[in-house]
């Protein structure tokens, strides 16, 4: 098996992305949604991605965004892929994709089979899929709830039309057997990693990178 890639998001600090960097992660991503405590403002993203490492792939997590939003973010921060994390339509998604010339990350809340069609439906216009914990109904947060999901459902088939991601509560202790069930080569977490909710703890970073290669 391949070196498992990792994406630690939600991160607002610039010892965050030492600790990443240092850890030897793929991904560092910035969240953009105003309920989140992992939450951005522009100027400080720009900050922290004119500090980010070459070679670490920095992704920005957004909500819905509309078209204004995504202009003033693209045209501020230096970024190398869009995550869009809300209720896009695959329309959508093809539209970001083409409007602003970057890599697109298409995320997917999974609860039960019935979520599994929506991974080929994405997979026709998205470069990437993350597969994460569908929110509770009326839930704030569309993500980063530290909630799993049930990771044998993507057992049977661990093959994508597009490279795919695995999020939803993983920790230090669960990323081995989350690996193993699903045989996801990216892995995403963000509070899995945190000491309070949006601050991140270095030592977790190193931790989980490590444990997840090992896997």
């Amino acid at each position: 098996m391949s070196r498992i890639r990792t994406k630690i998001c939600g991160l607002s600090r610039p010892q965050d992305i030492t600790a990443a960097a240092e850890a030897g992660a793929a991904y560092v991503g910035f969240v953009f949604f105003p309920k989140s405590p992992r939450n951005v403002t522009l100027d400080r993203a720009a900050a922290l991605a004119c500090e980010t490492p070459a070679g670490l792939c920095k992704v920005a997590l957004t909500v819905n965004a509309n078209d204004a939003e995504l202009d003033a973010l693209t045209a501020k921060v230096p970024l190398d892929m869009l995550q869009l994390h809300g209720a896009e339509t695959p329309e959508r998604v093809a539209e970001v994709r083409t409007r602003y010339g970057l890599p697109v990350m298409k995320a997917i809340g999974i609860a039960g089979s019935e979520d599994l069609a929506r991974i080929d439906l994405y997979s026709q216009v998205a470069d990437q899929l993350l597969l994460d914990t569908k929110a509770p109904k009326g839930a704030d947060l569309p993500g980063g709830n530290g909630q799993t999901f049930d990771w044998s459902l993507l057992a049977t088939r661990k093959y994508w039309q597009r490279p795919w991601m695995l999020a939803g509560g993983l920790t230090l202790d669960n990323v081995g057997q989350a690996i193993r069930t699903t045989g996801t080569q990216q892995v995403d977490l963000s509070s899995g990693v945190e000491s309070a909710p949006g601050v991140k703890d270095p030592d977790l970073i190193r931790a989980f990178v490590a444990a997840a290669s090992a896997a």
